[in-house]
């Protein structure tokens, strides 16, 4: 059930935001391989009330006997997987399920996560404000939403966006509420995240992060920890 072009249903009628320098929900679009779409690719979910991701990792102390009270050194550990929260209201013709790309609801039997056999994708498109593009990117890498501004209003054109990927999903938990107070039908699940990427950057060991103490030419880098500053070795004024 792909969704109906805008000019037949109104629950995908197209809105405006408000263009500010500060991001709004309403410029935030949620993207799946709806089943059966009328194309192939990505199509933007509808009715998506909430989307969020959250993530951790612990953080280890080294300490050495004989130094003291002191911290030698943090150590990141092993990164959770990143979850994802993902809450739609239900329509008939539509659920959850069928908006990733499962078969389910009026297309097929999928109704619980142990007929969930693939892993599904998701993107996530923050859409930038005229204004921002326009005046803050400064040179960002961001790439052009599936949306242009008109012509002749003294903004760019097309409309930049930031994009994320999250590969490799599967549902971890799933749930649907019928209450007799309430008349809107609210679907609610967490998702699991294999990898997370931009689309765009070269993937791997030497991937640009920012803060490296040594730059891509072997010189100094920039803005990084004083604690890499000379060498690593304790800078003017500080006690070793």
């Amino acid at each position: 059930m792909s969704k109906p072009a805008d000019a037949t249903n109104y629950i995908y009628r197209m809105g405006t935001a408000p263009n500010t320098r500060v991001a709004v929900t309403q410029k935030n679009k949620i993207y799946g391989y709806m089943v059966n779409a009328s194309s192939p690719g990505f199509q933007q979910m509808g009715a998506v009330s909430e989307f969020g991701h959250d993530e951790s990792r612990s953080v280890e102390p080294v300490r050495g006997v004989g130094f003291g009270d002191q911290i030698a050194e943090l150590v990141p550990g092993v990164t959770e997987p990143m979850t994802l929260t993902l809450n739609k209201t239900l329509l008939y013709a539509l659920n959850l399920f069928q908006a990733v790309g499962y078969k389910g609801g009026v297309e097929g039997l999928v109704r619980s996560l142990k007929h969930h056999r693939w892993p599904f994708d998701i993107k996530q498109e923050l859409v930038f404000s005229e204004i921002a593009g326009k005046y803050d990117l400064d040179g960002a890498v961001v790439k052009n939403a599936s949306i242009s501004s008109p012509q002749g209003n003294g903004f760019i054109t097309p409309i930049r966006a930031l994009f994320t990927f999250f590969e490799g999903c599967w549902f971890e938990s799933y749930s649907a509420s019928y209450t007799s107070d309430a008349a809107i039908v609210a679907e609610n699940s967490s998702v699991k995240v294999t990898d997370v990427i931009d689309g765009v950057s070269m993937y791997g060991e030497f991937i640009d992060t920012g803060l490296a103490p040594i730059g891509a030419n072997g010189g100094a880098g920039k803005g990084f920890s004083l604690r890499f500053a000379g060498g690593s070795q304790p800078a003017v004024g500080q006690v070793a």
